[in-house]
C-alpha cells in the first residue's frame, strides 16, 4: 500500500476505477481512428476524394489524438459539403429538396443522384449514387459527426487532455501519478467524475458514429451486389 493511501484510504479503489476509465477511453478513440479510415476509404473508392488515413499516436496526449480525429472529420466534412453543392448546383430545386426529404424512400433518392452524379464526379456507379444520399442527403454530416467532434474537443480540453497515450499501458500507478501531477489529491474524486461525464457522452457519440458508417459501407456492399 501507498504512503498516501493511509491519508486517502479510497486511494487504492479509485487507483482501479481511473485504469478502468483510461482503458475504455483509449478503446473508444481506437475505434473512432478504425471508423473514420473506414469512412475515409469509402469517399476515396466512390467519390472520387483524396483523404489520407489516420493513425493514433502512441506517444502524443489524449488531446493531441483527439486533434486528429477532428481534422480529419473536418476534411470529411469539407469534402460532403462539396459533393452537396454540387448536388444543388446540378439538380432542379425539387429534387433537390426530395433529397433532404426523410420521408422520401432512399431508392428514390438514389435514383435522383444517379441522374448526375456522372456529371459530379466524371463516372457514375450506383454505389457512387447510393454513398452520397447516405452521406449527404442525411444527418451524418450536421448531426453525427459535429456531435463527435464536440465530445472529442471537450475531452481534449479537459484535465485528460494533457495526459500521454502510452501512460495508458504502463500500469495503475503510472497513471493514478499521471493525474495527480495535474491535480491536487481534493480534486481527484471531481477529476473521475467529470471523466466519467465525458466518457458516457463520448461512448454514445462513438456508437452512432460507427452505426452510420455500417449504414454507409452495407449500402455499398448491397449496391454493388
Amino acid at each position: 500500500m501507498a504512503q498516501s493511501d493511509f491519508l486517502y484510504p479510497e486511494n487504492p479503489k479509485r487507483r482501479q476505477e481511473v485504469n478502468r476509465l483510461h482503458q475504455e477511453l483509449l478503446d473508444c478513440l481506437s475505434d473512432s481512428f478504425h471508423a473514420t479510415n473506414k469512412l475515409i476509404g469509402v469517399l476515396n473508392t466512390h467519390l472520387g476524394c483524396r483523404l489520407a488515413s489516420t493513425e493514433m499516436k502512441r506517444d502524443a496526449t489524449i488531446k493531441e489524438n483527439c486533434d486528429i480525429i477532428i481534422q480529419a472529420m473536418m476534411k470529411i466534412q469539407k469534402e460532403l459539403q462539396k459533393v452537396d453543392e454540387a448536388l444543388k448546383d446540378k439538380l432542379e430545386p425539387t429534387l433537390y429538396r426530395k433529397l433532404q426529404d426523410i420521408k422520401e424512400k432512399e431508392t428514390e433518392k438514389i435514383a435522383i443522384v444517379q441522374k448526375v452524379i456522372s456529371v459530379i464526379l466524371g463516372e457514375a456507379t450506383s454505389a457512387a449514387s447510393a454513398v452520397a444520399v447516405k452521406l449527404v442527403g442525411s444527418n451524418i454530416t450536421t448531426g453525427i459527426i459535429n456531435k463527435l467532434v464536440t465530445v472529442l474537443a471537450q475531452i481534449g480540453a479537459s484535465l485528460l487532455g494533457s495526459i500521454g497515450v502510452a501512460v495508458l499501458g504502463l500500469g495503475i500507478d503510472m497513471i493514478f501519478r499521471a493525474i495527480l501531477g495535474a491535480v491536487e489529491k481534493t480534486q481527484l474524486q471531481e477529476a473521475i467524475k467529470s471523466y466519467e461525464k465525458h466518457l458516457v457522452e463520448f461512448k454514445s457519440a462513438s456508437e452512432k458514429y460507427h452505426h452510420a458508417i455500417i449504414e454507409v459501407t452495407n449500402t455499398v456492399k448491397h449496391q454493388m451486389k
